[in-house]
């Protein structure tokens, strides 16, 4: 990376935090859309070109235009294959988004959890679509308008319930019961210890017991709601997203397999080589390059 490009990078962070949200236009020859990291903003991208995204621990490939939600939860890196490439992108911060109580949407939508392919390949009608609402945007972006923030939050929901109807009803979840509740809470209670940002403090919670002891209900009504719920147990939840951190982990850090283990709550390293072993059928080191 140059140094143009790290005072661009720089520059760009400062003014995201400033502000909560940043629009702007892709193109040109470059091979990269930013870097591998784990970062603290959602972003929405419409990108034409052929492409290669690391997305959590998958490699997708795509060809053509597609519309991608990435959030800070999974962290991706995207190879332009092609050359050429073209798009727009915004970023912004949950908080953003949550001013005026207008939070809802991102919660519920599929297009940020993990599990999901958050990429749709549009036809020439939505591109045109997308791209209308993106240069929109960034002419907004540079206006003295008092109600500048309000407007982009309604573009960034436009384009949010435009993807959402792509996707098969199935896919919504609405709570309806106790059961739909507190498995809700537990899901979110689970992803709040993701990503592992330091190798120094181990996960806190790590059993059903620790979880239901957080939402203050008997462990025993938690895995009856979730099993009822989503048809997995909450451990099969549980082993679930620290394996899939575990590969992040192992694939997209310098960490010694001994510090990643610690991180996700293995006192001892050959407790997390059995660990990982008995549910992947491979040890950690053979996911390092």
């Amino acid at each position: 990376m140059n140094n143009e490009t790290e005072t661009q990078n720089c520059d760009f962070t400062s003014d995201l935090k400033l502000k909560g949200f940043k629009v702007y236009q892709i193109n040109g020859d470059l091979s990269k859309i930013p870097v591998y990291s784990r970062r603290d903003f959602y972003k929405i991208c419409i990108n034409t070109s052929k492409s290669i995204i690391q997305y959590a621990d998958r490699g997708i490939e795509t060809d053509g235009t597609i519309l991608f939600f990435g959030n800070p939860i999974i962290p991706y890196s995207w190879e332009i294959v092609s050359g050429e490439h073209e798009g727009y992108a915004c970023v912004f911060t949950e908080e953003f988004l949550r001013a005026k109580d207008r939070s809802d949407t991102l919660h519920e939508s599929p297009l940020f959890k993990i599990g999901g392919t958050p990429i749709f390949s549009l036809c020439t009608e939505q591109k045109d679509f997308i791209d209308s609402l993106f240069q929109k945007m960034i002419k907004e972006y540079e206006t003295d308008y008092v109600f500048k923030d309000d407007l982009m939050r309604s573009y960034i929901n436009l384009i949010i319930h435009e993807s959402m109807k792509m996707q098969p009803s199935e896919n919504f979840f609405k709570h309806k019961n106790a059961s739909s509740r507190i498995t809700s809470l537990f899901l979110e209670l689970l992803e709040r210890q993701f990503p592992v940002e330091t190798k120094d403090q181990p996960l806190v919670l790590k059993t059903p017991q620790d979880y239901a002891q957080s939402l203050s209900v008997h462990v025993n009504h938690l895995n009856r709601s979730v099993k009822e719920i989503t048809g997995k147990s909450t451990t099969a939840h549980i082993t679930e997203r620290i394996i899939g951190e575990a590969k992040a982990l192992l694939q997209h850090t310098d960490w010694s397999i001994a510090d990643i283990g610690y991180s996700l709550g293995f006192e001892y390293p050959s407790y997390f080589n059995n660990y990982f072993k008995r549910l992947t059928g491979t040890i950690p080191k053979s996911l390092r390059v």
